[in-house]
């Protein structure tokens, strides 16, 4: 049995990330603001707005990242406060949390770290520039980690596209919004958060032991795919 540690694991991927280690007999302690209908050991708190985080002084197994925003803008509607909490809640929020669970994960002696990126930090789209900023640095953090936290402790990054979750739920609330979305994708469907939390958890099993500073895209083939 490992110890995870999820960090927003009350909803969509990070919930799905939750259901999936449990049902493999592992040990989840959640950090989030509400708390999930999951056996799991619950610290509230939101990472973003505190400075001062749980103390978690066991060995770690692994630790995802999941809170995120979608703020889709035209640059000028913009302001630097966007920007800045776009990054407070992607960026600033997760080098937090590693800081903190650092000699946690250290401790276990093999350890895994998953963070989330969006496919718009590859494929350039209109009004993403907050967002695909602030992802942009993730992607950069992951991989400057893995190399100086080599060999002990992964990190890899799932840069998904548009997924079905509470967060996109207002991109989704049609089936017309569903049906356009999808169409823009070469499968022609959107992402699944079950789906999604699968990679996640192959990332923090022991099968992906040879797999570090990698960018995995679960994105319908939006990135790489003219079709």
């Amino acid at each position: 049995m490992h110890t995870y540690l999820v960090v927003g694991g009350s909803s969509g991927i990070g919930y799905e990330t939750c259901r999936q280690l449990l049902s493999a007999g592992h040990q989840v302690v959640v950090i989030g603001r509400k708390q999930p209908d999951l056996p799991v050991t619950f610290f509230q708190s939101d990472v973003v707005a505190n400075d001062t985080l749980p103390v978690w002084d066991e060995p770690l197994n692994g630790l995802v990242y999941c809170p995120g925003s979608i703020r889709l803008k035209p640059f000028k509607g913009l302001t630097a406060s966007d920007f800045e909490e776009d990054l407070r809640i992607n960026y600033l929020g997760l080098v937090k949390v590693l800081h903190q669970y650092h000699p946690a994960l250290k401790r276990s002696g093999q350890a895994s770290v998953v963070v989330f990126s969006t496919v718009a930090v590859k494929t350039g789209m209109p009004f993403h520039a907050s967002i695909a900023g602030a992802k942009g640095a993730v992607e950069g953090l992951a991989r400057s980690l893995a190399a100086e936290w080599a060999p002990s402790i992964r990190v890899n990054v799932v840069a998904p596209s548009l997924t079905d979750t509470p967060l996109a739920e207002r991109l989704l609330d049609s089936d017309s919004k569903s049906e356009a979305s999808a169409a823009r994708h070469p499968l022609k469907q959107i992402g699944d958060a079950k789906n999604t939390a699968s990679l996640v958890s192959w990332l923090l099993s022991d099968d992906s032991v040879f797999m570090s500073g990698q960018v995995l895209r679960p994105d319908g083939g939006i990135s790489s795919l003219k079709v």
